[in-house]
């Protein structure tokens, strides 16, 4: 695995390009960081590069440049904490001490609004796409250092927490893998565990 990454106190990972993202707010007081969520995005769906996923993030992207932005975005104030390029790029949008706007109406474990205590992470790609290895090289790094100031204890996918609403990170994601790579137990896992 390359180099770690570095939370610092403020919660931004210095090694990340940051593009501070006005969609998030405070956390509720006394809310505990237990929980990151794995997404995947594409804009346009399935189209990978480009600065449109960073401007919807903050809120410039140009919704007349293309139909899926006009008929589906128009309007959606979102965010995630941390986006991973195809090619391992780490872009971070909003301090993991703030709540980004990434999960919407969730629950893990009977416990609702989980931007309130959880991490979100964009991957670069799409349900139906395997995810790139650079990837899973930066995402195993940025759990390392992610569980090295939080008391992360769990790992999810969104289709997890909101199920029947949302699909990602989808079926080409490789769990096993990032349990190997970020060398983490089953029990970090609820989701994926058998019996």
């Amino acid at each position: 695995m390359s180099a770690g990454f570095t939370v610092g106190a403020d919660g931004w990972v210095g090694a990340a390009r940051a593009l501070p993202s006005p969609n998030c707010e405070a956390r509720p007081d006394g809310a505990v960081l237990t929980l990151i969520v794995v997404h995947n995005i594409s804009l346009p769906p399935g189209e990978f590069g480009g600065s449109a996923i960073a401007d919807l993030f903050l809120n410039r992207l140009d919704c007349d440049a293309h139909p899926y932005y006009d008929a589906h975005l128009r309007g959606l104030r979102v965010s995630s904490h941390f986006v991973i390029r195809r090619d391992g790029a780490l872009e971070q949008f909003v301090s993991c001490n703030e709540r980004a706007w990434h999960a919407g109406a969730s629950n893990f474990f009977g416990r609702e609004r989980c931007n309130d205590f959880s991490i979100g992470i964009e991957l670069e790609g799409r349900d139906d796409t395997a995810f790139e290895a650079p990837q899973y090289t930066t995402l195993a790094a940025l759990v390392t250092a992610l569980r090295d100031r939080y008391p992360i204890d769990a790992l999810a996918g969104h289709s997890d927490i909101a199920p029947g609403r949302k699909t990602d990170p989808g079926p080409h994601f490789d769990w096993q893998r990032l349990a190997q790579d970020a060398a983490l137990p089953a029990r970090y896992f609820p989701y994926r565990q058998q019996g």
